[in-house]
């Protein structure tokens, strides 16, 4: 498949309000087409480039702080119920801890969700800076893809360790709100016993949208044999990641409901 067309169907998949954070990766090949000897559209070009920079760089922060705080928010109130009618709380209840704890798993799977959707938000924009830059090269005989890159290599959106960290911590605290026996019928999912109602409910919203960005990550940053150090490393994800295409029934060891 063609960026323009994986990118598209990316920004599909993504959350609404995302749509217009991502490259302008048709406006580059607009002006890219129309580069002359004056120079003016080159500059025009040099300068969108800067600008979708400055562009994912603030979107990526914005994002980073917003998850850090609720990262804290959510293991308060975790820290909260367990101290009160968890099983050594002051009050132990395991009805009422189980009821507890319920009521937050939504949270706590869209905002794992939301930490995968701003890595493959990293990934993506890298990705299409890199090809679109390539074709300028091809296109002006100029060599600007490797100090650019370079560059970008060293910017607040491709620093993803942050992240990366906080999704980690999201999927161990998801440990501590699933319990065992829960676990052991979301394995059952491909196995014919999800509901096919269920199935349906996990294909929307932020479910969806994430195994669609996990999916992209797994192609963007598959083994290749022309691995060079511009490429993005190869990803390793959990085994309890989906990897399956939004389309089929996916295995999650969350109930989406």
């Amino acid at each position: 498949m063609k960026f323009g067309k994986r990118l598209k169907n990316q920004i599909q998949e993504t959350l609404p309000e995302w749509h217009d954070k991502f490259l302008s990766y048709k406006d580059l090949k607009k002006l890219l087409r129309i580069i002359s000897e004056d120079g003016k559209t080159e500059a025009k070009f040099i300068h969108l480039l800067h600008a979708e920079i400055d562009k994912f760089n603030a979107f990526f922060v914005e994002k980073e702080e917003d998850f850090i705080i609720r990262q804290k928010e959510l293991q308060e109130k975790i820290r909260d119920i367990i101290a009160t009618v968890g099983p050594q709380g002051t009050r132990a209840s395991d009805i009422e801890y189980r009821s507890e704890i319920g009521k937050i798993r939504r949270d706590i799977v869209n905002f794992h969700g939301e930490m995968v959707l701003l890595e493959n938000y990293s990934n993506v924009n890298y990705t299409g800076l890199a090809k679109i830059l390539k074709k300028y090269d091809k296109r002006t005989g100029h060599l600007l893809r490797l100090p650019f890159i370079e560059k970008v290599l060293q910017q607040p959106f491709f620093t993803t360790e942050l992240i990366t960290k906080l999704v980690k911590e999201c999927e161990t605290t998801m440990d501590v709100v699933f319990f065992p026996e829960e676990e052991e019928v979301m394995k059952n999912i491909d196995g014919g016993k999800h509901d096919k109602k269920d199935t349906e409910t996990d294909k929307k919203g932020i479910f969806r949208s994430t195994v669609v960005a996990l999916e992209t990550m797994r192609e963007l940053r598959g083994g290749s044999s022309t691995y060079s150090h511009l490429s993005l490393p190869p990803m390793n994800l959990p085994d309890h990641l989906p990897l399956t295409t939004p389309t089929k029934s996916a295995s999650f060891p969350i109930q989406c409901d």
